[in-house]
């Protein structure tokens, strides 16, 4: 998660050293870009939403409670 939240709050901070951290846990180059991709695409989402003062129809959208929270506040401050 931590690549995830400095994808969307500090991309341009993301290192060599960020990659290999993932990398060391044993994903894949695809998996690492997968993460990448799915933090932008959500921020890009959230973002379009909140521009147009719009909430999501998440009619379908079943996730576990732990993930849907931790999706939901990537990015947020206490």
């Amino acid at each position: 998660m931590a690549l995830a939240e400095k994808v969307i709050l500090d991309q341009h901070g993301i290192t060599q050293d960020d990659i290999n951290g993932l990398l060391a846990y044993g994903l894949k180059d695809d998996e690492v870009l997968d993460i990448v991709l799915t933090a932008a695409a959500r921020s890009f989402y959230t973002k379009v939403l909140d521009a147009l003062g719009t909430e999501s129809d998440d009619v379908g959208m079943e996730l576990e409670p732990e993930l849907e929270a931790a999706i939901m506040n990537v990015g947020s401050h206490p």
